[in-house]
């Protein structure tokens, strides 16, 4: 229902956002991050498929794995990296090849290590089939290697190639070390064992699915009979799988369970770590509703068990992830302060998403970043110094900008992004925090990026700078950026893409852009936000006013109560404000009333039914792609995160749903759904389909057979997608001023 998770203290359903971002050009997220040596003075990048180091501050370019190095013996072609991690002492690397996907990204494959000291490639897990391994990593004393792969986990001496089965229940339902599908989704969890600090034992997540409903999707075209295929997939007001950790010492492959209060099949274990130096690991676990938070520490040899912190909310807990970057094997972590004794925090408790330090010793907790913003991401931490830096926008919405402030919570809030630069800027620090990368953007500026001096809060050379280079970088705007104010006083943030040659004396079709729900914001100040992707042609060219608005409910650095005012309220609150807003605009001299489009994609495309069917007046034409048209369709994390619990507040969903109205509709609508949508499944389309049937009301509908949420398989299916709908929009919304 959403695409998808921006690089913030974000919360967890925002996982989802990149592929949405990346797949719509939203904007650049993690684009900063490079691979950084342990010294910080050298930073690591893949090209043309061999390893290379870069040393700062002159970018002095070394190869140190070529592709002679990364051709096995006997085999003629090098292996093609897709991914690569080190060992603590960098000694050794990791090398991911051969991928395949599983659920939203590619994290299964084979695994090789290359040992600098040896010049010696080794492909580890050989013994297992090809491609099943998943999230390899090496033990903190560099030894061994452990990894999942057909949900049991493994432990390797890859010198020796002796493999070791530290657990062999895994099943599809039993899994042990990695997760589920709404795990993933919801959760962003898919990497899901860790080494404990002294490489002795692996804490790791098992997850029973058993006891989850199987849903069917239908292949029909890959054989002369059709073929089931099964998904774990557990339905909103359908009881969560049951999760528990476990801690395996690979003396003998026993694993002893941590005692974490209460049914563990009515509460998520959303974080675990060791926490550094000891025994013990830090666990967060999350009621069903995800309202009460609750931080568990246990010893990892006994099991016990001592809640340390918690924290609840009248509408959902977020969970929020510092720091981090989407990498394949990516699950949120803690971020230990350096006296170990405390960990980072983000919290909406006081109405703003803030930075706590939040110990572990049972002291009260220290308020870090203080005022009426919200902390977006954390970037870099010095503890030497006692600074945290981090992402923000206490003026603008749509945009970001680093600040630093003291971790004692007793400094004030200091600007370091340029004040020139006004826009979306993200960085990646260097393990010492001498150095980091620096991207920019903004609606009018491409991103482009420089490497800085942190102390000097300076570009390391005339030549990569930015703001020397701004005037050279930016291009003639052709978005502009504005804000709404409703009959309700309500005001949000749009953007506006108008005709080429715009005269304001005629009139012209507008088309919306939605998507509405708590998974995404479409209002960002970054290049081509304006674009949109599926129109075949030139939008602006042709004479169409392109136009997203973002309402209350979607996740924009506005405050608590913008963003939970949706709580039971998705396909309500979100649907007022599109209209309201679209009513305001409609007032517009040079917007024809008579020519409105509306079009989204999953949550956006839900929001596009809504709005078809419940504000017919005001959109005259819609185009629904991968739509809920149910919400008691869809998994339980997400809605019953922002919906509730159907069994205790079923008149929520169904006031929610498209569905419920689709009696309403008057417009031209174009239905589009791929038939092994494992995400949103094609029901919904079905059940839709129906419901229009019923009322003799006139549609298109348009099924992809086998695709999946993003539309992305098959021979032609981008080209065939964009021209279906291109031609609609021209069809029934057609371009030009009058």
């Amino acid at each position: 229902m959403k695409f998808v998770k921006k690089s913030l203290v974000l919360n967890l359903n925002l996982f989802k956002i990149l592929l949405f971002i990346c797949f719509f050009s939203f904007g650049f997220i993690g684009e900063a991050q490079v691979n950084w040596t342990n010294e910080g003075d050298s930073y690591f990048k893949l090209e043309e498929n061999q390893l290379v180091r870069y040393t700062l501050p002159d970018h002095d370019a070394t190869t140190v794995i070529s592709k002679a190095q990364l051709t096995p013996k006997g085999q003629p072609e090098p292996i093609k990296v897709a991914h690569f991690t080190f060992s603590e002492d960098q000694e050794k690397v990791l090398l991911f090849t051969n991928t395949k996907k599983v659920w939203r990204l590619n994290t299964k494959g084979d695994y090789w290590v290359f040992n600098f000291k040896t010049n010696k490639l080794t492909q580890i897990g050989k013994k297992l089939p090809s491609s099943s391994l998943m999230f390899a990593k090496f033990s903190p004393d560099g030894n061994k290697i452990a990894y999942v792969s057909g949900n049991n986990l493994y432990s390797e001496d890859y010198e020796s190639g002796n493999i070791q089965a530290l657990t062999t229940n895994g099943t599809v339902s039993l899994i042990n070390g990695t997760f589920d599908w709404a795990y993933e989704e919801e959760f962003a969890c898919r990497d899901g064992f860790r080494w404990s600090p002294d490489s002795n034992s692996i804490a790791y997540w098992q997850i029973d699915a058993s006891n989850i409903k199987k849903f069917y999707m239908i292949n029909y075209t890959d054989s002369i009979y059709s073929q089931l295929i099964p998904l774990e997939y557990p339905k909103v007001g359908e009881t969560p799988s049951a999760c528990r950790v476990g801690v395996v010492s690979l003396s003998n492959a026993k694993t002893t369970w941590m005692e974490i209060p209460g049914d563990p099949s009515q509460h998520y274990l959303v974080r675990m770590e060791f926490i550094p130096s000891t025994n013990d690991l830090l666990i967060q676990q999350l009621n069903r509703k995800q309202n009460h938070s609750k931080l568990f520490i246990a010893d990892a040899l006994k099991g016990n068990a001592r809640m340390i912190q918690e924290e609840s909310d009248e509408a959902w807990v977020d969970l929020f992830m510092l720091g981090n970057q989407y990498e394949i094997d990516y699950t949120s972590n803690f971020i230990f302060l350096k006296d170990r004794n405390s960990i980072l925090w983000a919290s909406e408790k006081d109405g703003w998403r803030h930075l706590y330090q939040i110990s572990l010793e049972g002291k009260p907790e220290i308020l870090i970043t203080k005022g009426e913003y919200d902390v977006i991401d954390v970037k870099h931490i010095n503890h030497e110094e006692g600074y945290v830096y981090y992402l923000a926008s206490p003026n603008n919405a749509t945009q970001k900008y680093l600040f630093k402030t003291k971790l004692n919570g007793k400094g004030k809030k200091t600007l370091l992004s340029p004040e020139r630069l006004k826009g979306t800027h993200d960085y990646s620090f260097s393990s010492n925090g001498a150095y980091a990368v620096h991207s920019f953007t903004n609606h009018y500026t491409p991103k482009t990026t420089e490497f800085i001096d942190v102390a000097k809060n300076k570009a390391l050379s005339r030549e990569e700078s930015i703001l020397q280079n701004i005037n050279k970088l930016e291009r003639e705007p052709k978005t502009e950026f504005f804000t709404i104010t409703t009959a309700e006083n309500i005001e949000m943030d749009g953007w506006m893409v108008k005709p080429t040659n715009f005269d304001p004396n005629k009139k012209y079709p507008v088309v919306f852009l939605v998507y509405t729900e708590p998974a995404n914001a479409t209002v960002k100040d970054s290049y081509n936000i304006g674009r949109n992707f599926l129109y075949k042609g030139d939008m602006q060219g042709d004479g169409y006013i392109y136009i997203s608005i973002d309402n209350r409910g979607t996740p924009a650095p506005k405050g608590r109560e913008w963003r939970k005012s949706i709580y039971r309220k998705i396909g309500l609150v979100n649907i007022d404000d599109q209209a309201m807003a679209a009513t305001e605009i409609l007032k517009w001299d040079f917007v024809d009333s008579e020519r409105v489009a509306v079009w989204g994609w999953s949550g956006g495309g839900s929001a596009t039914l809504n709005l078809m069917f419940r504000y017919p007046e005001i959109y005259k034409t819609g185009i629904s792609i991968a739509a809920v048209s149910n919400q008691l369709t869809y998994d339980n994390i997400y809605q019953e995160r922002f919906m509730g619990l159907p069994q205790e507040n079923m008149e929520d969903f169904v006031k929610g749903s498209p569905i419920t109205y689709a009696k309403n509709l008057k417009g031209n609508l174009l239905i589009i759904h791929g038939t092994g949508d494992d995400n949103v499944h094609y029901q919904n389309a079905e059940l839709l389909l129906n419901e229009l049937i019923k009322y003799n009301k006139q549609f298109q509908f348009m099924p992809y057979p086998n695709r999946s949420h993003g539309l992305s398989e098959g021979e032609g299916t981008f080209e065939h997608l964009s021209t279906l709908y291109t031609n609609y929009l021209k069809l029934h919304c057609p371009p030009g001023g009058r």
